[in-house]
C-alpha cells in the first residue's frame, strides 16, 4: 500500500483527495503557486511545497517544479486529479521513472483514450459507434469549412487532449471557423498544454450521458454506473445526476458493456470515464476521460464506493474489491451534484467572478453532502478554474433528489463572489428537466434566464458590536409601520457621507451611455476585434477577454465610430476598467 501521496493539483479536488489519503492512513503533500500559500488544501496536507508563480502555467503545469517537489517529499504515489497534468502522457511516464506509482491509467492508454482522436478509433476497435467526424488532428480552417459543408453545420472543433467543455467551440457557418479554431486552440493550450484539435459532427438535441468505470492491473474492468450530464452551458457541465434517468429497457447496460469493451481495447486500469451522445434511442462514443471526473462523487452516493479509495488500491496493486454483479447490486436511489461555481449568471451570460468569499455557509441535512475547495476568507482566483464546490444529494428515487437539492441550494449562503446558484435553481425547478426533455443545448436554447438576476451580496457585520440600533418608517401596502432595526454602523455612517447623485449618474448606466466598453471582469486580454476609427454596431465583438480558463468576448453595447482602443493582447485588466470608447 502507498504511504505518501503528493496531489498535483489544487482545489476542490486536491481536497478530496486528501480527506480519504487521511482515513486510509496515507500521509499528503500538497503543492501550491504564489496565490495558494494558504489554501484550502495546503492546510488541509501534512505538509506541502511551494511550486512559485502565479498562473497554471507558472506553478501547476510546471513539470519540473512538480518533480522536484516529489523527490523532495519523498512521495511514493502522485494523483494528478483533474485538469492540469491528469490526462499527460508525458508526465505520467515522467513520475513512473521515477519510481512513483501514478494513480491513474498507464501512460500507454492515457496517449490512445486522452488523445480524442486515437480514442475515436479504440472506441471502433471496440465495437461502439462514434459521432461522424475526423480520425486525424484537424490542420487549418479549410478541413473544418470542407467538413462542415460534407457533414452539415453546425460542427464542433474540440480540443484533442481535452475535456470539459475546455477548447470546444461550435461552428455554425464557415465564416466562423477561422476565429472559432483559434479561440480553440488557445484555451486548450492554456488548459492542458497541448493545442491540438479535431472536429466533428453536432447533434441537434443529444443528452450527454457517461459511464463511470474503473480497472485494475489484473485485467478486471467494471462499469460502476452511468451519468447525466445534460444540464450544460458552454459545454461545461452545471448539473449531473446519476443513474442517467429515462433510458430504454437494457440501454444502460449496453453502454456499460461498450464502455469496458472500449477500455480493455487499450488496457486500461484505474478510473476513467467513457462519454456517449445519446438521441433518438441511439448512441455514440464521444470520448474518454482517462482520469477522474469532477462529477465523480454522484457516483458515489448511490453505490457507496469511494472511487478515490479504489484509485488508491489499485494503483498499490491490488485487485478491485467488487465484481461487476456486486456493483450493480450496490446502486441504489438518485443522486444530483450540482456545480457551484464563481460566476454571474445575470440574464444567462455567466461571466466568471473572482474574488474573496466572505461568508460561506453549506447546507446539511439527510442526504446532503458538499466537497468544497474553499472556506469564509478564501479568494477565487481570476488565474484558476471557477469551482467553488459541489453540492451532492441523494434521495430514494429522482423527484426526491431534486426536491432535497433545492432545499440544499436555498439554503447555501455564499457572499463576496457571483455563483451559479440561481441559474442551478431555475434548472431544477423547470418542468423540462423533470420531465427529462432537456438536452446539451436545453440551457442556451430554450430555458430562460433573460430575467435572472444574481446579487454577490455584501459581507455581515463580523458580531453585535458592530451594530447600532437605528428606528424608521415603512410603509407596507399602503400601511405605515415604525420599526427598529439593527444595522451595521459603518452602513450609517457611510449614508451620512454619502450625497445624492444627480440625474444621469452612476456605474453601467453611464458607462453604456457614453460609449465606454468596460470589463465585466478580472482577466487578460487576448484579442483586440477592432481598431481606431473602424465603425461597429450593438453587439460585435470588441476584445476577447481570458478569465479562469475561458474566454469571453465582450460585445458593443452602442452602435458607433471606435475613437479610443486602451489595451492590447496580453494586457491585464480589471473590472471595471475601460478597454475602448465608441462615440
Amino acid at each position: 500500500m502507498l504511504k505518501k501521496i503528493l496531489i498535483a493539483n489544487r482545489g476542490e479536488i486536491a481536497v478530496r483527495v486528501i480527506r480519504t489519503a487521511r482515513e486510509m492512513g496515507i500521509a499528503t503533500v500538497a503543492v501550491y503557486s504564489e496565490l495558494d500559500r494558504n489554501a484550502l488544501h495546503v492546510r488541509l496536507a501534512d505538509e506541502a511545497f511551494a511550486l512559485g508563480g502565479q498562473t497554471a502555467a507558472e506553478s501547476y503545469l510546471n513539470t519540473e517544479a512538480i518533480l522536484d517537489a516529489i523527490r523532495k517529499s519523498g512521495a511514493d504515489g502522485v494523483h494528478p486529479g483533474y485538469g492540469f497534468f491528469s490526462e499527460n502522457a508525458d508526465f505520467a511516464q515522467a513520475i513512473t521513472d521515477m519510481g512513483v506509482a501514478f494513480i491513474g491509467p498507464p501512460p500507454a492508454a492515457i496517449v490512445e483514450m486522452g488523445d480524442k482522436v486515437s480514442s475515436r478509433k479504440a472506441a471502433l476497435r471496440g465495437g461502439a459507434p462514434i459521432v461522424p467526424g475526423t480520425t486525424e488532428f484537424t490542420k487549418s480552417a479549410k478541413e473544418i469549412t470542407d467538413f462542415g459543408n460534407e457533414f452539415g453545420w453546425p460542427v464542433a472543433i474540440k480540443a484533442a487532449f481535452g475535456g470539459g467543455g475546455r477548447g470546444m467551440k461550435v461552428v455554425q457557418s464557415a465564416d466562423q471557423v477561422q476565429e472559432a479554431m483559434e479561440s480553440a486552440q488557445r484555451e486548450s493550450k492554456a488548459f492542458f498544454g497541448r493545442d491540438e484539435i479535431y472536429v466533428e459532427r453536432y447533434l441537434t438535441w443529444p443528452r450527454h450521458i457517461e459511464v463511470q468505470l474503473v480497472g485494475d492491473k489484473h485485467g478486471n474492468v467494471v462499469w460502476v454506473s452511468t451519468r447525466d450530464c445534460s444540464a450544460q452551458r458552454r459545454h461545461q457541465k452545471l448539473i449531473e445526476e446519476a443513474p442517467a434517468p429515462g433510458l430504454p429497457d437494457g440501454m444502460e447496460e449496453a453502454m456499460g458493456a461498450a464502455a469496458v469493451k472500449a477500455a480493455k481495447a487499450v488496457g486500461y486500469y484505474n478510473a476513467g470515464t467513457v462519454e456517449f451522445i445519446y438521441q433518438d434511442n441511439d448512441f455514440f462514443f464521444l470520448e474518454m476521460n482517462t482520469r477522474l471526473q469532477v462529477e465523480h462523487p454522484v457516483t458515489e452516493v448511490i453505490t457507496g464506493i469511494d472511487l478515490v479509495e479504489w484509485q488508491i488500491l489499485v494503483a498499490s496493486g491490488e485487485k478491485l474489491p467488487m465484481t461487476q454483479k456486486q456493483v450493480a447490486a450496490r446502486r441504489n436511489g438518485h443522486g444530483i451534484e450540482v456545480r457551484i461555481n464563481a460566476e454571474n449568471p445575470t440574464a444567462g451570460k455567466f461571466l466568471p467572478s473572482p474574488g474573496t468569499i466572505t461568508t460561506l455557509t453549506t447546507p446539511d441535512g439527510f442526504g446532503t453532502r458538499f466537497d468544497g475547495g474553499y472556506e469564509a476568507g478564501d479568494t477565487v482566483s481570476q488565474y484558476y478554474d471557477n469551482l467553488v464546490g459541489k453540492l451532492i444529494v441523494w434521495g430514494k428515487d429522482r423527484d426526491t433528489a431534486i426536491a432535497r437539492t433545492i432545499r440544499a441550494l436555498e439554503e447555501m449562503v455564499i457572499v463576496g463572489v457571483h455563483t451559479t446558484i440561481p441559474a442551478d435553481l431555475a434548472i431544477l425547478r423547470h418542468p423540462d428537466f423533470s420531465a427529462i426533455t432537456h438536452s446539451t443545448k436545453w440551457v442556451e436554447e430554450t430555458l430562460d434566464l433573460s430575467q435572472l438576476v444574481s446579487h454577490a451580496g455584501a459581507a455581515p457585520a463580523a458580531d453585535d458590536q458592530d451594530l447600532v440600533e437605528r428606528s424608521t418608517t415603512v410603509e407596507v401596502n399602503g400601511k405605515r409601520f415604525d420599526v427598529k432595526m439593527w444595522v451595521p454602523e459603518f452602513a450609517v455612517s457611510t449614508a451620512k457621507k454619502s450625497k445624492k447623485p444627480t440625474r444621469g449618474s452612476g456605474g453601467a448606466g453611464g458607462g453604456a451611455a457614453s460609449g465606454a466598453v468596460t470589463a465585466p471582469m478580472q482577466g487578460t486580454i487576448v484579442k483586440v476585434m477592432v481598431e481606431v476609427g473602424q465603425t461597429i454596431a450593438v453587439g460585435d465583438g470588441v476584445v476577447v477577454l481570458e478569465a479562469m480558463k475561458m474566454e469571453n468576448q465582450i460585445t458593443a453595447e452602442k452602435a458607433g465610430k471606435v475613437t479610443k482602443v486602451n489595451v492590447s493582447a496580453g494586457d491585464k485588466v480589471g473590472s471595471g476598467d475601460v478597454l475602448a470608447v465608441i462615440e
